[in-house]
Parts: C-alpha cells; sequence; structure tokens
C-alpha cells in the first residue's frame, strides 16, 4: 500500500544524503541527466541580455531545492524597510498571471508564501506573477521604492543584489536535479553577492504558541525532519504532507478525531491554509535574526542604487 509519508521522506533522502544501495545506484544512473540539465542551465545565463529594473532589488534565494529558510529570512529583513515590495512566482497557486496579494486574498489566489507575506508584512506590497521581470515593474508603477525577489537568483537577466543562503546541513553530493538536489550547479555561489550561512550571519529562533496537551504535528514544507529540535514532547502523531500542499478542512479534522488531539501543531506558512477552517491551531512561530554587518550590506546597496537610477 503506498505510503505518501514515507515516499516524501525516501526522495528528499535521495536527493539530500542518499544512504541505502537503490538510492546510490539512482544517483550515477541519473548523474548523465544532470550533466545535460547542467548544460542547459548555464546556457541560459551565459547568453541571457541583462535588464536594469527601474528600482533596487534584492534577491534572496537557494541554489538547492527544499527550504533553508529563505522565507522567514526574507521576513525578517523586509521588516526593516517601509514602502517595499515582495515579488514573487506564487508556487502551486491556481491564478494566472500577476496579482497584488493581501491578507483577504483566497489562497488559491495567492498561494501559501505570498499570504504568510502578507500577513506578517503590513508595509509591504505582495506581488504574485510568473514574469517577475513585469512585477518589478509594476511595483515601480505603484510608488515603491524597493522590492525584494523571492527566490529569483535563477533570473540571471534581471540586475540585482543575489543573496543566497547555504542549506544546513548541506546535500552529501554536489549534483544538480535529477541526481542530486541542486537546482543549478554549486560553483555558482561565486555569482552571489552575499552568501549566507546559518549561525554565522543568521539564526533561528522558535516559539510554540497556544500549545495544548495533546498536539498532532501537521505540515507540508519540504525537508520536515528539520522541525524536530522545536518540537514539544507532547505529540500524538507527525503528520507529513508533500511541499505545498492544500488542505481540506475535513481531512484535518479527521485527523484531530483520529489522534484524539486538542489541537493542531503547524508552521506559519501551513497555518495560513488552515486558519480559515476554525480548528484549534498551536504554531511554530519561526523568527530569524540578521546579523547587523549583513543588514548594513543590503541596504548600502539598495540606497546606493536609488541614487543612480
Amino acid at each position: 500500500m503506498f505510503n505518501r509519508q514515507n515516499f516524501i521522506f525516501w526522495v528528499e533522502e535521495y536527493l539530500f544524503h542518499p544512504t541505502s544501495k537503490l538510492q546510490f545506484f539512482l544517483s550515477f544512473l541519473l548523474y548523465p541527466l544532470s550533466i545535460i540539465y547542467s548544460i542547459i542551465v548555464l546556457t541560459k545565463r551565459i547568453f541571457a541580455k541583462k535588464i536594469e529594473p527601474p528600482i533596487p532589488v534584492v534577491s534572496i534565494g537557494n541554489l538547492t531545492i527544499g527550504g533553508s529558510g529563505k522565507t522567514p529570512f526574507l521576513i525578517s529583513l523586509a521588516k526593516e524597510y517601509q514602502n517595499i515590495a515582495i515579488v514573487l512566482r506564487g508556487y502551486k497557486r491556481d491564478s494566472k498571471g500577476l496579482h497584488v496579494i493581501t491578507k483577504d486574498t483566497p489562497i488559491n489566489i495567492s498561494g501559501d508564501e505570498a499570504m504568510l507575506y502578507a500577513c506578517l508584512l503590513k508595509n509591504a506590497t505582495i506581488i504574485v506573477s510568473e514574469d517577475r521581470l513585469k512585477a518589478i515593474n509594476y511595483a515601480h508603477k505603484l510608488g515603491c521604492k524597493a522590492v525584494f525577489l523571492d527566490d529569483g537568483f535563477s533570473k540571471s537577466f534581471i540586475n540585482k543584489f543575489d543573496i543566497l543562503l547555504r542549506p544546513n546541513p548541506e546535500p552529501k553530493f554536489n549534483f544538480t536535479l535529477p541526481s542530486g538536489a541542486y537546482r543549478e550547479p554549486k560553483f555558482l555561489y561565486k555569482n552571489a553577492d552575499l552568501v549566507l550561512k546559518e549561525s554565522i550571519d543568521f539564526t533561528k529562533k522558535v516559539t510554540l504558541n497556544n500549545p495544548t496537551k495533546h498536539m498532532v504535528l501537521v505540515t507540508a514544507i519540504s525537508k520536515p525532519q528539520r522541525l524536530n529540535q522545536y518540537l514539544p514532547k507532547n505529540l500524538v502523531k507527525k503528520i507529513y504532507f508533500e511541499d505545498h500542499y492544500m488542505y481540506t478542512k475535513t481531512e484535518l479534522e479527521n485527523l484531530i478525531k483520529k489522534y484524539n488531539a486538542t489541537s493542531i501543531l503547524t508552521t506559519q506558512k501551513d497555518m495560513v491554509k488552515m486558519q480559515e477552517f476554525g480548528l484549534p491551531l498551536s504554531v511554530l512561530d519561526l523568527h530569524v535574526e540578521i546579523n547587523s554587518k549583513v543588514k548594513n550590506q543590503i541596504n548600502d546597496y539598495i540606497v546606493e542604487k536609488r541614487t543612480c537610477l
């Protein structure tokens, strides 16, 4: 019988830290495809014609698939500014085209990450669009003074300040997809303006809001095992869904009933997909503290860029 949770773990283990003979075999079997993939990625970069956006753009991203903390990092950084925009694709949203997102936007229009930004960043304009350059130009039209680009490193045709967050821990192999976890060749770290490491350039702090006696963990984030260090002892069960999964009220009610839970324990990113259901939620509130030197480097770029445009 197919077990979704075990499959998620197996795929993530295969990409990041293969242990079984089958995983090693697949990594090397698919390596020729990774070479082809890398050539395509690098060719796009080589022939990309740089476009100068009308306002300063700072991109926060990572070279690997899955989470490395870019969303809480961007939230913490954006709180330092007024009148800025956050631009992102809006992964797994049902809508198409450009949309300005508020906390009242339906979650299927915004996607989970954009909704989280809209809920936590009252002084920012949140824009989702497949065409990132179009969204940047629209932010400028709205009067925004700078743009923070969510996961924009691959948009090499946009002249911007690139920040890459290194995953902790890093993948076992330096392979790109499909034989490893890297979306672009690892040596491209040298193309970034800043490469940041957890515990050196930024730190994570987690607080548990509204804890109850019997909690069932429900989350749909990449590499959910990274939550283990923050989990309380009074969990009755851990339930994992694929990254960006959109829950239904019925399935969450069934989980509460099945495990006799007093609340669902979840992350902030998951919470925005559950908050309209009226269910008891306990939330792991992740906050990132950024090194002041890093913040100064970013701010210096924005100020200098604005004087040049």
